[in-house]
């Protein structure tokens, strides 16, 4: 399965984790029950029963089936350090930038047979803050998965393809059938 841009923006941020996430069961439970501020509520955001809950929090249970582990564990993930990922997201949408390494489809609107043809390209290329500001902003709005990937290609079309601007003037660049997608802080 390909991973999401969306996927990959919150694995980036979460490589800024200043402490590793809580790996037990009960541990997790406890977590987020603290977080969401009682066991009726963090059994409404996993989609299970206050008992069950109470019952990890307890240690009764301690292995989750796998849909409810992954649950757990990106429910934690998504609440874990917020301090931290806001710091890093601030960082790379104000100074850093990011860096988008992926495989996909590359092609301009061009004539069959030119050099301009869609074709799998393996890309990483580092892209200016407002890009990860785009992302980060499009992300926290709701954008689908075609929407950030748009701004990726625009990006990308710009930094690798223009030579931010420097050539190739004008040129409209496709990103499509993408089989690898990672973004590093």
């Amino acid at each position: 399965m390909v991973d999401s841009l969306g996927e990959s923006l919150d694995r980036a941020l979460e490589g800024a984790f200043t402490r590793p996430v809580p790996k037990s069961a009960q541990a997790q439970m406890k977590y987020l029950v603290k977080q969401l501020k009682g066991t009726r509520a963090a059994a409404q955001a996993l989609g299970i029963s206050q008992r069950t809950v109470e019952r990890y929090v307890k240690g009764q249970l301690k292995r989750p089936r796998r849909d409810l582990r992954s649950r757990m564990e990106g429910e934690v993930k998504k609440r874990w350090q917020p301090q931290i990922k806001a710091k890093a997201r601030k960082k790379a949408s104000s100074t850093d930038g990011i860096v988008v390494s992926s495989r996909a489809r590359f092609g301009f609107t061009a004539a069959p047979g030119t050099t301009d043809d869609a074709r799998v390209r393996d890309i990483t290329q580092a892209l200016p803050p407002e890009f990860a500001d785009r992302l980060f902003t499009a992300q926290e709005q709701g954008a689908n998965e075609r929407q950030l990937r748009q701004i990726a290609a625009d990006g990308l079309a710009l930094m690798y393809f223009r030579a931010n601007n420097s050539r190739a003037q004008g040129l409209g660049v496709e990103f499509t059938e993408v089989e690898h997608i990672q973004i590093d802080l």
